[in-house]
């Protein structure tokens, strides 16, 4: 059986198709105070799939520690999550005194509660394996970059991949195959929205750019790459990302800095989702 909410039904749908599940929806009631109340479907099977894709989560994540708990109560016995995003992935370290190491403590909280984390291209840089965050006794990472390489040759087969800083290089490489040429930028970090990006020193001009990473926000990194991509003679400039977390002025900034398109996985809902994961997810094997 696969669990899910009502924001997530039409990824459910395509989930459930593609894996062979039924579905059952998880009622939430939010009292007038703001505390939530979930019910979930009875009976429960032994084993039970959870869909929850952590864009915006902090409410999502108080959500699932009481879906997670009460399904125990029920004797489900095996919880998987599927997270197409898994959030409060990048603070992997405390960087000052004080600071929370908020991947070591939601990884935690996960793994406590669900036997087995599957997600897509999760934001880690320097943690080796999904593993070493949520210490569950199965933790699954597949990555969607093939499906982005796959996106760009059809519509861009003369393209060069770039990714904007050396951290990128895993998921452009991935993308880029045996059949699309790719590099990639240095970067260098001033705050959360001002960087400094070195292009690598190959020829741009008269060149199909696309730039590529496992996600964008506030889109200040792939904007700063536009534009010196443009500066440095390039046809053109599109982005494909796997997780869109892009709000509408972060959107006119990458217009305002000459992106063509963007176009995004469906891990999180973004008006620039062309490419489908629930297929990609079911091929783990989720039953």
């Amino acid at each position: 059986m696969l669990l899910h909410f009502d924001d997530e039904v039409e990824f459910a749908s395509r989930l459930a198709r593609s894996a062979g599940l039924a579905t059952r929806l998880v009622e939430r009631h939010r009292f007038p105070d703001g505390e939530i109340k979930l019910t979930l479907p009875v009976p429960l099977p032994p084993a039970v799939v959870v869909l929850r894709s952590l864009h915006r989560p902090n409410e999502k994540l108080l959500e699932l520690v009481l879906l997670a708990d009460t399904a125990r109560a029920l004797a489900t016995r095996h919880l998987t999550l599927v997270a197409p995003y898994l959030a409060y992935m990048r603070q992997d370290r405390a960087f000052a005194p004080g600071e929370a190491v908020s991947q070591a403590i939601v990884g935690r909280l996960l793994a406590e509660r669900f036997d087995r984390v599957i997600t897509v291209d999760p934001h880690l840089h320097r943690t080796p394996a999904l593993g070493h965050a949520v210490p569950a006794r199965q933790a699954l990472a597949l990555s969607a970059a093939p499906l982005l390489g796959a996106h760009v040759l059809a519509h861009e087969p003369c393209a060069l991949l770039l990714g904007p800083d050396a951290e990128s290089e895993q998921w452009v490489r991935s993308a880029a195959g045996d059949r699309l040429e790719y590099a990639v930028c240095a970067k260098h970090r001033h705050g959360d929205s001002a960087v400094r990006i070195e292009l690598p020193a190959l020829p741009l001009a008269g060149r199909p750019v696309v730039l590529l990473d496992d996600m964008a926000s506030t889109g200040s990194t792939l904007a700063e790459c536009a534009r010196l991509a443009l500066a440095a003679g390039a046809a053109s400039v599109d982005a494909a990302v796997t997780h869109a977390l892009l709000d509408d002025a972060s959107m006119a900034r990458l217009a305002a800095a000459g992106i063509r398109n963007l176009v995004s996985t469906d891990t999180v809902p973004h008006p620039s989702n062309r490419i489908e994961v629930a297929g990609l997810i079911a091929s783990a094997g989720l039953k």
